[in-house]
């Protein structure tokens, strides 16, 4: 499948169609990863655990900043 790089604001980026997003089970806002290997790139799908224990990490370090600063002292 064949897109084309545009400019959107000041960026540029691709457009990734509906029905690739269908098949990978992704939609607007998931994060992916963008790997750059021999001159090819890949998209790498991120897991859905690592992320979700990943945003329970920031919340449990943010609730316990004062605690844990002082920890690692």
């Amino acid at each position: 499948m064949n897109v084309t790089i545009r400019k959107i604001g000041n960026s540029e980026g691709i457009i990734i169609p509906k029905e690739v997003l269908a098949r990978m089970g992704l939609k607007a806002g998931d994060t992916i990863e963008i790997r750059e290997e021999n001159g090819s790139l890949s998209l790498i799908t991120e897991q859905a655990d690592l992320a979700e224990q990943l945003k329970a990490a920031r919340l449990g370090m943010e609730k316990y900043r004062v605690a844990l600063r002082e920890l690692a002292k």
